[in-house]
C-alpha cells in the first residue's frame, strides 16, 4: 500500500452487511478532525411535494391540493384579471414582500436566488416591502402555503425553515401567488395524464379536482414546478396516483426549480416583453439567434443557464461579434449567479477570439447579448455543463472559498481557480482564513498557487500564507484532498493592480 494507508470508512445503509475496517497504525493519520461531508446542493429529489404535505398536516389550515390557502366567501379554482399582480408604467409586475418571521443568512441567500430567477428571466420583480398596502408576507411558521394570485394587503405565503428551504419549494408557492394552480389542475389534463381514483382514498380525491384554466395556448409541462408527483397521495405502496400518457415513464414532479415552460406561462400570463431563456438541463448548447447565420439588429436578451448541481461550466466553440472600440456596439457580458445584479466573470467582449472557458461559483450562469442597429457577426455558439469546483475570474477584485467553506470540503476533490488579469496588470491574493488537514510535503490536502507557470508554493495544515503578489496577469489555484479527513478549507481575495 506504500507509506500512506487510508482507512476506508464505510457508511452503511439499514440492512446492509457489517464490514470491518482494518485500523491504522499509530504513526499513521489522526482521527481528530474528521467530519461528515453533507453539503445539500442545488438539486432536489424526485417527491419532494411530499415533503410540503408532511410539513403541512402539522398545520392545522384548510388547504385545497395540500398547499392552496382557501379564503372564506372566494372560489377556490376561479381567479380572473383582479387577482393578478398590476403592471407597473415600466411594463414591471412588481410583488413586494415582507419577512413575518425572522431567517438565518443561508435562508435569506436561498430567497434571493430563488427570486432572482423571476428576475432574469420576465418581467415580474420580487421587492422589499416599502409602503405597498399590497404584498407578501412570507412566514415561517404556517408550512409550504400560498393563495392563488393577488387578495390584497398582506397576503400570507409560508416557507416553513423546517422542510420548505428549497429553491423549488419558493418558486412553487410564489408561482400560486403569481396566479397558478397545480399543472394536474388544468383543464385539458385528461389529454396528458390518468388519475388513477382507485389508488386515491375517497378523503383525498378532492385534491385531483380540475380548475376552470387559462391554459395560455401553451402546452401541458410534465417538468413543472407546479406539477404533483406521480405518487401524490396513493393508498397502495407502489401504485403512482398520476400516470403520464402516451409515455408513462416520462419524469413528473420536479423541485429543481421553476422550468422553461413556467417561464413561459408568466410572461404570457403578464404580457412581458422580454428576451429571456432558461437553460435547465445537465449539460447543453447555448447560441445567438439564428446562428451561423448573423444574429438580429438592436438584440437584448439574456440567457440562464441553471444546471441540476454543482458549478456551472461554460465552453464557447465558436465566437464572432460586431468588433468596435471598447466593445460599445455589440458585445456579450457574463455574470456569476441568475441576474446582472451579480458579480461579472466576463466584461463587455466582442471580435473573434475565442472567450476562455469560464466556470461560474455556483449552478447559476447569466449570459447577456446586445446588439446595435449596425453590422452584425455571425454570433456564438458554447456548449454548458457543471464541474464540482473551481472558477475562472476576468473581474478586478472578488472573494472566493473551498467547497462548503466554512464548513467541511469533501473528498476526492480536485479544483482549479484561474485568475486572469488584462496584459498590463498583475495580481495580488490574500488568505484570509486557510485550514487543510496537515501533512509532510502537504501530500494529501492542499492548495498550489502558480504565478503563470511559475510555482509560488504548496501550502496545506494552518498555514498563514502570506499575500501574494505575482508577476504576471495569470494566477492559479489548484486545491487537492484526498478520501480521508476534511477541514474548513480557505477563503481567499483578489485584486488587479498595476
Amino acid at each position: 500500500m506504500g507509506e500512506k494507508m487510508h482507512l476506508l470508512a464505510l457508511l452503511l445503509f439499514a440492512l446492509g452487511p457489517v464490514t470491518s475496517v482494518p485500523v491504522l497504525p499509530p504513526l499513521q493519520r489522526s482521527m481528530t478532525g474528521l467530519k461528515e461531508y453533507d453539503i445539500k446542493n442545488a438539486e432536489e429529489p424526485q417527491g419532494i411535494l411530499s415533503r410540503i404535505i408532511k410539513v403541512n398536516k402539522e398545520k392545522k389550515l384548510a388547504l385545497l391540493q395540500g398547499d392552496i390557502l382557501i379564503k372564506p366567501g372566494r372560489s377556490a379554482v376561479k381567479c380572473n384579471g383582479s387577482c393578478f399582480w398590476p403592471k407597473s408604467a415600466d411594463g414591471m409586475v412588481l410583488l413586494p414582500y415582507s419577512f413575518g418571521s425572522k431567517y438565518n443568512n443561508q435562508e435569506n441567500n436561498l430567497f434571493k436566488t430563488s427570486m432572482d430567477e423571476y428576475e432574469a428571466l420576465t418581467c415580474v420583480r420580487l421587492v422589499p416591502r416599502t409602503t405597498e398596502k399590497d404584498y407578501l408576507n412570507i412566514v415561517s411558521s404556517k408550512g409550504c402555503v400560498a393563495y392563488v394570485g393577488r387578495l390584497g394587503e398582506g397576503q400570507m405565503l409560508g416557507v416553513d425553515s423546517n422542510g420548505c428551504m428549497y429553491r423549488g419549494i419558493i418558486q412553487h408557492e410564489i408561482n400560486h401567488a403569481l396566479g397558478f394552480y397545480h399543472e394536474h389542475m388544468r383543464s385539458d389534463r385528461d389529454d396528458y395524464v390518468t388519475i388513477r381514483y382507485q389508488y386515491i382514498s375517497a378523503a383525498d380525491r378532492g385534491n385531483f379536482n380540475k380548475a376552470d384554466s387559462n391554459n395560455l395556448g401553451l402546452e401541458y409541462d410534465y417538468g413543472s414546478v407546479m406539477h404533483y408527483d406521480k405518487y401524490e397521495f396513493t393508498n397502495t405502496t407502489g401504485q403512482p396516483t398520476i400516470m403520464p400518457k402516451p409515455n408513462p415513464n416520462v419524469p413528473i414532479g420536479q423541485r429543481v426549480g421553476i422550468s422553461p415552460l413556467d417561464v413561459a406561462k408568466i410572461n404570457r400570463l403578464y404580457q412581458c416583453d422580454v428576451c429571456a431563456t432558461l437553460l435547465n438541463e445537465k449539460s447543453g448548447i447555448l447560441k445567438s439567434a439564428n446562428y451561423p447565420s448573423a444574429y438580429p439588429h438592436n438584440a437584448n436578451c439574456v440567457w440562464l443557464i441553471r444546471t441540476p448541481s454543482n458549478q456551472v461550466s461554460l465552453n464557447f466553440i465558436a465566437f464572432d461579434v460586431q468588433s468596435s472600440p471598447n466593445c460599445t456596439s455589440d458585445y456579450i457580458r457574463i455574470y456569476d449567479g441568475p441576474t446582472k445584479n451579480y458579480q461579472m466573470l466576463l466584461d463587455r467582449t466582442c471580435g473573434t477570439g475565442l472567450i476562455p472557458p469560464i466556470i461560474a461559483s455556483t449552478n447559476q450562469l447569466l449570459v447577456e447579448f446586445s446588439s446595435d442597429s449596425k453590422d452584425a457577426g455571425l454570433g456564438f455558439r458554447a456548449l454548458y455543463g457543471s464541474v464540482k469546483c473551481g472558477g475562472t475570474f476576468y473581474a478586478s477584485r472578488a472573494t472566493f472559498t473551498s467547497p462548503g467553506y466554512p464548513n467541511a470540503y469533501g473528498p476526492n476533490l480536485n479544483c482549479v481557480y484561474e485568475i486572469k488579469a488584462p496584459a498590463e496588470k498583475k495580481i495580488t491574493m490574500t488568505f484570509s482564513d486557510f485550514s487543510t488537514e496537515d501533512a509532510p510535503s502537504c501530500s494529501y490536502d492542499y492548495v498550489k498557487i502558480l504565478d503563470g507557470s511559475t510555482t509560488i508554493g504548496q501550502f496545506c495544515g494552518e498555514s498563514k500564507i502570506a499575500d501574494i503578489t505575482s508577476t504576471t496577469n495569470n494566477v492559479k489555484l489548484t486545491f487537492v484532498s484526498d478520501e480521508l479527513f476534511e477541514k474548513k478549507g480557505f477563503k481567499a481575495s483578489y485584486t488587479f493592480h498595476n
